[in-house]
């Protein structure tokens, strides 16, 4: 299995509104006019968002507006002369924030997916005042004492369990935010937020420039000998639309290594690639990101301090499933010898392969893609270019994706063009229940696009609330090369699988069921919001619907089963490498936010090396998937401390799977238990206790290791 690049989007916008706001009714105070799109909710089914109305002009006073509605419900809250009560404080945030929320959704959906200039100063003038509203929100006196006096009083008020999960969950996230701070110490986390808002505003800025100025400029045609006719057909209309003419262009993907790699033939070419990659960021000039990040590090250091923590980890996973810092060290230990040795294996037989080539030279990152692709081609016969003429894009989608769900869960799919998008070669679907009745909407973005962050993530337009009344309308992206006019879009198997991956995160969106929006769908831990899109992964590779989905775009015959099983055998090959460069990310992660407060602002490059060898995974013919230069999950996307959760939660898809596969595999009533128990669930209670109500036991590691094939026997 090869580790998705996902997010669950969390931009500057989504983490100032986590705490004590939800969507909510719109106030009638302050509506700036029917010009406005966002004054009142969408007229659109489903209360869609109008992008054919919308304006980039419209942001700023949107979200001025927003906030200032927000302030104002929140202050009516606060200064309430009734004794609080869960109605009159908890309910009441939970309706507040309306239009900020439907604005900021949508913005920072565009500001991820579809930026301009525009959007980017708007990003940068806005980010710090929604931090600053937030610590309006999170530090007031007034409205805490109102909180708190909610939550003593909890265990006579005779709440519903979700409602007393509500209680808990508000009182905690003030707790966190800095509510108990004296005066002198909020003043200084209100600036620490504005200052880490901008920085991270201005690194995601950096990164977006860095990544388009640094794709591969070929002029010699000749110099992309190995790359398929589609593949070079993509690269020469990646470069007309730069201006580019009689040349080629292969953009960047956001991690480390680029798939161009394991195919092309020139070494050259595959160094110039992958140092483009390394270096994207760190070319000195406007778009160099060291000094950005080595500022976030030391404030969020500082931040930790101030709030009675260690370190910004110890911070951040107090309420994550991991607890812990040490927790989490202990699990990515637990891989690391294995994944090492497996690593230096893998390394040992491709040089072996190339000195059996006549080549004199030593494998570096650069060639590793190659001759691995090379040995798996030799080892089981397997061309990923072969492979490709079965994935078309809408096929898999269709056949695929949307058969695995209705399999499981009874639901079905019916495209809508009556809908606005914001750019022309998105999709739309409505979802319909296993009775029929409509679930909500699905938005699919999934071709690169140099105004795109890179990666592949899923998040709301539409939060669900039974509250609000309101479905979820939900959203999934990617970056897949794009093919030229007229061509068929055909995917490797990473690309399929990541379409599963995201489309489990809006599963567990759309079959959101809570009453409170603070807790509904994808609103839970960093560690266990990736469980329902990895455990999605799995049925990719299920014999009932790849069948499916397999198909030939120019001959229609399925899969032949002989191809089925090269890719099936070969699903644990190079595992050493591929789980190596996740535990150097993770642990590199871990490392930059583990610094006690106080500590020298870092040099990037240093310390990389430094948190690599500490944690044993310093391997330099294996660079970690994300450089620290360019690692947008830390550093804007709320993951920071959290990219561990991508192998937290792999233990749980796994777990979860080898349930399913000892109790009957792909049916609906399996389905149903797994919808009942996790992805209707949202955080309406302890993820341990949820996770045990469907598995039965705690998380344990083995059906990892051997799904990864780390343990004794395995292939």
């Amino acid at each position: 299995m090869t580790h998705r690049t996902c997010t669950v989007l969390l931009g500057v916008a989504a983490l100032a509104l986590a705490v004590a706001a939800g969507p909510a009714a719109a106030s009638s105070s302050g509506v700036q006019g029917a010009a406005d799109p966002f004054a009142a909710p969408s007229s659109l089914p489903f209360q869609a968002p109008q992008f054919n109305l919308i304006k980039d002009s419209d942001f700023e006073p949107a979200i001025d507006e927003g906030m200032k509605r927000q302030l104002a419900e929140i202050d009516r809250i606060a200064n309430n002369p009734e004794p609080a009560t869960f109605d009159n404080t908890i309910v009441a945030m939970e309706k507040s924030g309306q239009m900020l929320d439907r604005v900021t959704r949508v913005f920072f959906a565009l500001a991820q997916a579809n930026t301009d200039n525009t959007l980017q100063k708007v990003e940068e003038t806005e980010a710090p005042r929604l931090a600053a509203e937030q610590d309006a929100i999170n530090l007031n006196a007034k409205l805490f004492a109102r909180v708190k006096a909610v939550y003593d009083t909890r265990d006579s008020l005779h709440l519903s369990p979700e409602a007393l999960q509500l209680v808990k969950v508000y009182y905690h996230q003030f707790i966190h935010a800095g509510a108990e701070l004296n005066d002198a110490d909020k003043a200084r986390l209100r600036d620490i937020n504005k200052q880490l808002s901008t920085l991270e505003t201005l690194f995601n800025k950096k990164l977006l420039a860095g990544t388009k100025d640094n794709a591969l400029v070929v002029d010699d045609k000749s110099k992309l000998a190995g790359l398929s006719a589609g593949a070079i057909a993509a690269a020469a209309q990646a470069a007309y639309a730069r201006g580019l003419k009689g040349k080629w262009v292969i953009p960047l993907q956001n991690t480390t290594q680029q798939p161009a790699l394991t195919s092309l033939e020139n070494r050259d070419v595959r160094h110039e690639l992958f140092e483009d990659s390394w270096n994207r960021t760190e070319r000195g000039g406007a778009n160099d990101t060291r000094d950005t990040i080595a500022a976030l590090a030391s404030l969020r250091a500082e931040k930790a301090k101030l709030l009675g923590y260690p370190n910004y980890a110890a911070y951040i996973l107090e309420d994550q499933m991991a607890k812990t810092p040490d927790a989490v060290l202990k699990f990515m230990d637990q891989m690391v010898p294995a994944t090492v040795a497996k690593a230096g294996n893998e390394a040992k037989a491709l040089q072996a392969l190339i000195d059996k080539d006549g080549k004199h030279f030593k494998l570096e990152p650069w060639d590793w893609e190659y001759y691995s692709e090379k040995l798996r081609k030799a080892k089981y016969d397997l061309d990923e270019n072969e492979i490709k003429p079965y994935f078309e894009l809408h096929n898999v989608l269709t056949n695929g994706v949307f058969y695995a769900a209705h399999e499981l869960y009874g639901v079905t799919f019916k495209e809508r063009k009556d809908l606005p998008v914001y750019q022309p070669d998105m999709m739309v679907y409505e979802v319909f229940d296993k009775d029929g009745s409509s679930l909500g909407l699905i938005y699919f973005d999934y071709f690169k696009r140099d105004n795109k962050s890179g990666g592949a993530w899923m998040d709301n337009f539409v939060g669900q609330s039974k509250l609000l009344g309101t479905k979820p309308v939900v959203f999934n992206v990617a970056n897949f090369t794009k093919p030229a006019p007229g061509q068929p879009a055909l995917l490797t198997f990473d690309d399929v699988t990541t379409m599963f991956h995201e489309f489990g995160h809006a599963l567990h969106g759309l079959f959101a069921d809570e009453e409170y929006p603070t807790l509904s769908g994808t609103n839970v831990a960093r560690d266990f919001v990736e469980f329902p899109s990895q455990f999605n992964e799995h049925w990719a590779l299920n014999a009932k619907v790849l069948g499916r989905y397999a198909v030939n775009y120019k001959t229609g015959k399925p899969m032949p089963p002989a191809l089925v099983e090269k890719i099936k055998k070969a699903a644990k090959f190079n595992q050493g490498y591929e789980l190596g460069e996740l535990l150097a990310a993770a642990e590199l992660d871990m490392q930059w936010h583990m610094l006690p407060a106080g500590a020298p602002k870092q040099n990037p490059d240093t310390f990389e090396i430094t948190a690599l060898k500490k944690s044993h995974v310093y391997m330099p013919d294996v660079p970690t998937r994300y450089r620290s230069s360019y690692f947008l999950h830390i550093w804007s996307n709320g993951y920071a401390a959290g990219y561990y959760a991508y192998l937290w939660t792999e233990m749980l898809d796994d777990d979860a799977y080898h349930w399913f596969t000892t109790h009957g595999g792909l049916t609906r009533e399996n389905g149903q238990r797994f919808r009942d128990l996790i992805l209707s669930r949202g955080h309406t209670e302890d993820y341990g206790a949820m996770f045990r109500a469907f598995y039965g036991k705690d998380p344990e590691i083995g059906p990892m290791l051997e799904h990864r094939g780390l343990v004794k026997g395995a292939d």
